[in-house]
């Protein structure tokens, strides 16, 4: 695309007033939408197009000039829609019969990667233990953070388990079995192993648990009031132990769970284990759970994640 002209044409500039004046459009909106027009005053200038007369392959041509200069998908997706606005409102007044740009979409702006903790960072912050807390809570926290990294839940799914299976129970813990048993997305159904130090720090817990829990709470996870602990309060939580362990980010549950992903499938390459592992979407139905080879989910977990086995060669 040529280079951008100095000043509007009169019929854009028209238009970028209607903005101001009219729909009281905010002054970096306006200055983006301005230069977008002077792309597309430019675009038509060197297609030798006069823009009422534009239809959409010009359009397409011109949003692909845009990628070729450099412009980033979001950066044209605001040069489309000023584009279609103007084309809009010149239909409104009669001006052109069709919108050339109506049907033209941006490119797909990349997907951000999950970001995840090195496995040094992981280890960190599952073996840091909580200060200046009660012994209760500590105990909770590490047990939290170990399940988290160590089995790739989800939040919703750490905070669903009971103390134990039941009638109601979204999700429960098979500590004998080293199992954990979770509803993720779309009540989905799936098995969990729980590693080593997941399973020690569970059981540190779950002594520590009555000092905390109301008589009768079925739930794994507490807060001090007794009562399920809630999603909000487990973030906080798990931020205030990453700050306490020197951790140069801000991290969150599901950091936890990319972490894990990454790290099994760094170690493993197996990425069908993980996907199943972590219960995705493209794993569709609970009746795929029950097929499939448990032990080898098992295996692979336990050769390649770095929580899975016990430090040493006792038991």
């Amino acid at each position: 695309m040529s280079a951008l002209p100095a000043e509007l044409d009169p019929e854009l500039q028209d238009f970028l007033t209607h903005l101001r004046v009219e729909r009281r459009l905010a002054e970096r909106t306006l200055a983006m939408y301005g230069e977008a027009l002077r792309r597309l005053q430019a675009g038509a200038a060197a297609s030798q197009v006069a823009l009422r007369q534009a239809q959409a392959h010009h359009v397409r041509g011109w949003a692909a000039q845009l990628r070729a200069a450099g412009l980033a998908p979001r950066s044209i997706a605001i040069a489309l829609a000023a584009w279609r606005g103007l084309f809009r409102w010149w239909g409104r007044n009669g001006q052109v019969a069709v919108n050339p740009v109506e049907g033209v979409r941006p490119p797909k702006a990349a997907k951000p990667l999950p970001k995840a903790l090195s496995v040094e960072q992981a280890v960190v912050l599952a073996e840091h233990r909580t200060q200046n807390t009660r012994p209760a809570l500590a105990a909770r926290d590490h047990a939290i953070t170990e399940l988290l990294y160590g089995s790739g839940l989800r939040i919703g799914e750490v905070l669903g388990l009971d103390v134990q299976a039941g009638a109601g129970a979204r999700g429960w813990l098979d500590l004998p079995d080293a199992t954990a048993h979770v509803l993720g997305k779309g009540s989905k159904r799936r098995s969990v192993p729980v590693g080593a130090a997941a399973l020690a720090a569970l059981r540190a817990w779950l002594q520590a648990r009555p000092a905390l829990a109301a008589y009768g709470e079925p739930a794994l996870f507490v807060s001090q009031r007794g009562t399920r602990l809630t999603p909000n309060q487990l973030r906080n939580r798990l931020q205030g132990q990453a700050l306490q362990a020197g951790l140069p980010t801000r991290v969150h549950p599901h950091m936890l769970r990319h972490s894990f992903a990454s790290h099994v499938l760094q170690s493993s390459g197996d990425l069908r284990a993980v996907q199943e592992l972590l219960g995705h979407a493209s794993i569709s139905t609970t009746q795929v759970y029950t097929k499939l080879d448990f032990q080898h989910l098992a295996r692979a977990y336990d050769a390649a994640h770095p929580r899975a086995r016990r430090k040493g060669s006792g038991g």
